[in-house]
């Protein structure tokens, strides 16, 4: 996959609605869409990346569109690479000597405080959940040396401060041999 300058993300708690604001947000802007389908608890999820201009105008068409259906949304420039693997659960991890996790109300949050978290400190994101089986909620783990993951996670809740969408976020120093096995 290229490297994406920007992404936007759009979470309704509406299916049809989120086709449509989906479907508005690839015709308006030149933008590529990355991933459109229903998570739990009825809700949808849009997510498309381009230029910087292109996805913050389609995010804007999209809030519109979405109306009272908008649960939560962002525009990320210039986007850390890591957050796609982690999306897919497809990151290599070969040493986990901490865990940091962050759990949110909305995917949207999650993939922002991720950002955030990886940006902050020298730290690796494991995965992503986007709300499936979760009732709406997402969640992230990150591992890397005790120090960093404490600033990573410190540094995602702070992106997400006044929102109300941190459900719960914990360091682990040295996890034990089965919660790591249950995380990778």
């Amino acid at each position: 996959m290229e490297e994406l300058k920007a992404i936007s993300m759009i979470e309704l708690n509406s299916i049809a609605k989120g086709v449509q604001v989906g479907d508005e947000m690839l015709k308006t802007a030149d933008v590529e869409l990355v991933v459109a389908h229903p998570i739990c608890a009825g809700k949808f999820m849009v997510m498309v990346s381009g230029d910087v201009d292109s996805v913050e105008r389609a995010n804007e068409v999209g809030k519109e569109v979405a109306g009272e259906f908008l649960v939560d949304d962002f525009v990320i420039p210039n986007v850390h690479s890591s957050i796609f693997p982690a999306l897919t659960a497809t990151t290599v991890i070969q040493n986990v000597d901490s865990v940091g996790i962050i759990e949110t109300f909305s995917v949207a949050s999650s993939i922002m405080a991720a950002d955030a978290a990886v940006k902050a400190a020298s730290v690796e994101i494991i995965e992503i959940r986007c709300a499936t089986g979760l009732g709406g909620k997402s969640f992230l783990y990150m591992t890397g040396d005790v120090a960093s993951v404490r600033s990573a996670v410190e540094a995602g809740i702070n992106v997400l401060e006044g929102t109300g969408l941190v459900l719960s976020h914990v360091v682990i120093p040295s996890p034990s041999d089965d919660i790591t096995r249950c995380i990778l």
